[in-house]
């Protein structure tokens, strides 16, 4: 191996000829002393990233706790969205059994003061002392509201046919003659076998002939619509009131009627007058209930009313006309 050194411009060229040998000694040393250098820097790269590390050590865990903390804020946000919509559907579904109980308690006769949806029930008890007491978990949380929400749901749904069931009955009784029709002490004959008292022979009487003075106000026993209005060869001046379910009330022998054929009359409306109309010894009202056209002894509906009818305070649609 020949190298050329040229020490000047113009100066003289000079020749230096190594053996193989300390060229591959100087390779060598060359080799090494890069490796010696490349290693230096690695040892203080290394040393510099430690020691930036322990200066700076949450440059990059600060990074990844906050990608953490905020996965984590929207989980617990998501949650609690869901759990506050669930509350405003459980508070609407409160508000609504709330009124419910209230309509339901009105329905049953009960008072205010003994049945107080308003106010909050008192709980109470001693502390447990067998077990520790536990938090409860996000999962568990929601899943009780959701529980709580269906049990509130049905219970609901439970109350509101029992609303309808109690508006069914108080619509049936409405419906039952049960009201004095007309305003008498007693009454001259009962349903049943009696004398007649025109032909004198034991005849079937079909209703309750109430005395009362001429022009005494007759009242609806019950809720219906009027399907008769008019004279009857026997009964004279009539009403008949269909109160649905087959049952039907007449009051004859008026002397003047207040409503017509398709009247709407409620209970203790002012139907008609007492009178002496049609086969009759004297003024007096006749009052029957049938059943499926059978008559039934009015008494068995009557004996619910007190002595008193409770008068309405609307007349009939055709009270005009008197």
């Amino acid at each position: 191996m020949q190298i050329i050194l040229i020490p000047g411009r113009l100066a003289k060229a000079r020749t230096v000829t190594l053996s193989l040998r300390l060229s591959v000694l100087i390779v060598l040393l060359c080799l090494s002393l890069v490796s010696a250098l490349a290693a230096a820097m690695y040892w203080m790269l290394l040393r510099d990233a430690a020691r930036f590390e322990s200066v700076f050590p949450s440059v990059f865990t600060v990074s990844v706790q906050k990608k953490d903390e905020e996965r984590a804020r929207e989980f617990v946000q998501q949650n609690l969205n869901a759990m506050a919509v669930k509350l405003g559907e459980m508070q609407a579904q409160l508000t609504r059994l709330d009124a419910l109980g209230e309509r339901l308690s009105t329905r049953a006769g009960l008072q205010p003061q003994e049945f107080n949806f308003s106010e909050r029930p008192g709980l109470g008890g001693a502390a447990p002392t067998l077990l520790p007491a536990q938090n409860l978990t996000m999962v568990e949380l929601n899943e009780r509201l959701q529980g709580l929400a269906r049990d509130v749901e049905s219970r609901g749904d439970m109350l509101g046919v029992l609303e309808a069931r109690l508006f069914e009955e108080a619509i049936r009784k409405k419906l039952r003659p049960t009201l004095m029709p007309v305003s008498a002490r007693y009454n001259a004959s009962g349903y049943g076998m009696r004398i007649d008292p025109i032909t004198g022979q034991r005849a079937m009487h079909e209703g309750i002939d109430f005395l009362a003075e001429r022009g005494t106000p007759i009242h609806a026993a019950a809720d219906g619509v009027v399907s008769f209005a008019g004279y009857h060869r026997q009964y004279g001046y009539m009403i008949d009131i269909d109160h649905g379910n087959d049952l039907v009330t007449r009051y004859a022998h008026c002397s003047k009627l207040f409503v017509k054929v398709g009247d709407i009359v409620q209970r203790g409306l002012k139907l008609a007058l007492v009178g002496s109309t049609g086969r009759s010894t004297g003024p007096h009202l006749h009052f029957e209930v049938r059943f499926k056209g059978v008559p039934q002894n009015p008494m068995r509906f009557l004996a619910r009313a007190s002595s008193e009818p409770a008068i309405a305070s609307r007349s009939a649609k055709t009270a005009a006309s008197r």
